[in-house]
């Protein structure tokens, strides 16, 4: 077992998918010291690791997330004074609903008994992209959304420092949502699914690509 503090920063502002990355631009932006867990970026070099600190949309309202070191830095944006932030064309004032800190156990057990949900998930890239499209059957499509989560969850894992030695177990029991979407031009297909894993995640982590900005966003599934 394993234990990771998350924290969560819930803004009532609400806001759209689409203005998350303006959103992000803006925490930035009115940060007088830019750690670098805020941007990922150190000069001209991306920071190639799961992003500690992550901007959402938490039942439709803006919000940040901090993850394991993220809580370190994340002071530097509570402590801020100005909440005025410039949100694409718009200047908005944020106002902060709560701070909800959680410390999370990150354990498997034998059976795939933990529910999730992912939103706005982005599992597909140029190569196996072609490979869902040619597919013959949902259960293929299914089987090739599985081994992609499972590497998702491992990179999740991995960037907190935490290395399985047992098998990891994944089963996608519904796909409720899958559109088109558009990020830095380029056409990616998003997916809301339902899944079943052997292994107790955190409430509101990213998974897979772009989940500084809001993709990939996991909630449990609470009988």
């Amino acid at each position: 077992m394993h234990k990771l503090p998350t924290i969560v920063i819930q803004f009532d502002n609400e806001i759209e998918s689409k203005a998350l990355p303006y959103f992000r631009g803006a925490v930035i932006a009115s940060l007088e010291k830019k750690d670098i867990l805020f941007h990922n970026h150190d000069e001209d070099k991306l920071r190639y690791a799961y992003p500690l600190i992550q901007y959402k949309r938490i039942h439709k309202k803006a919000a940040v997330m901090g993850i394991g070191k993220g809580i370190e830095v994340i002071s530097q944006l509570l402590t801020a004074h100005d909440f005025n932030y410039q949100i694409g064309n718009e200047m908005v004032e944020m106002r902060i609903e709560a701070v909800n800190a959680y410390d999370n156990e990150i354990v498997l057990i034998e059976d795939a008994a933990h529910r999730y949900r992912l939103q706005n998930w982005l599992p597909l890239n140029s190569s196996n992209y072609a490979q869902y499209q040619n597919s013959e059957s949902l259960v293929e499509r299914i089987q090739i959304l599985e081994r992609v989560l499972i590497g998702n969850i491992l990179s999740f894992l991995k960037g907190i420092d935490i290395h399985l030695e047992e098998q990891l177990i994944v089963h996608v029991t519904d796909i409720t949502g899958q559109r088109a979407v558009t990020y830095k031009k380029v056409r990616l297909m998003a997916f809301d699914i339902e899944f079943k894993t052997n292994i107790q995640l955190p409430q509101y982590i990213g998974i897979g690509k772009n989940a500084s900005i809001g993709c990939g966003v996991l909630t449990k599934i609470t009988n």
